[in-house]
């Protein structure tokens, strides 16, 4: 007869999520996990296959906690000032979790890059053609651009979006600030 679990499977990798937010992929052990998680390592291999396959969940579970924040920008009608929002509610969002700073997906990305697992890349990509997705449609609420802007100016946002996470990491909420006006205003630019 199977035993029942003794703990919550979104509970346990909420844990989870916020020490790889911390440590990173490979800095984070089995043996973490476990402390962390409050679960021992045979109910992790059960529950989740292995390490990678919590870290799965954990991306999973990360983007589920940016969709506040998504839906904003989902439902804008605001177009660029929707998006520019959007960068100025991130770094709300990255200061609510001062365990983590930055995004956990770019974080991610730096650390793993083309080394990451498969199913891992594909919910990396995922993630980043979602955020893009969500650009090209803002953008598209100014009938002045053409397509092809739309498709340049989001693939420049999305790039900006990496960086405003990498630089959340380090950098005073000033600095972060003054990122994000140079993005939205030309003038200002180098």
């Amino acid at each position: 007869m199977a035993r029942t679990k003794q703990y919550k499977e979104e509970d346990v990798i909420q844990k989870a999520m916020n020490l790889f937010w911390r440590n990173g992929f490979e800095a984070t052990s089995v043996r973490m996990l476990e402390k962390e998680m409050g679960i021992n390592q045979f109910s992790i291999y059960s529950s989740f296959g292995n390490k990678h396959g919590v870290f799965v969940e954990s991306i999973k579970a990360y983007k589920s906690e940016l969709n506040s924040i998504r839906n904003i920008l989902k439902n804008s009608n605001n177009g660029l000032v929707g998006i520019k929002q959007f960068f100025y509610d991130f770094l709300e969002f990255t200061k609510e979790n001062e365990e983590g700073k930055g995004c956990l997906v770019c974080n991610t990305v730096s650390e793993l890059g083309n080394k990451a697992e498969p199913d891992l890349m594909v919910e990396l990509m995922k993630f980043t053609e979602e955020l893009r997705s969500l650009f090209i449609n803002n953008l598209k609420q100014d009938k002045n651009r053409s397509q092809e802007i739309v498709e340049k100016q989001a693939n420049y946002l999305t790039t900006s979006m990496l960086g405003l996470s990498l630089g959340s990491r380090i950098q005073n909420e000033s600095e972060l600030e003054d990122y994000i006006e140079m993005i939205f205003n030309p003038s200002l630019r180098v």
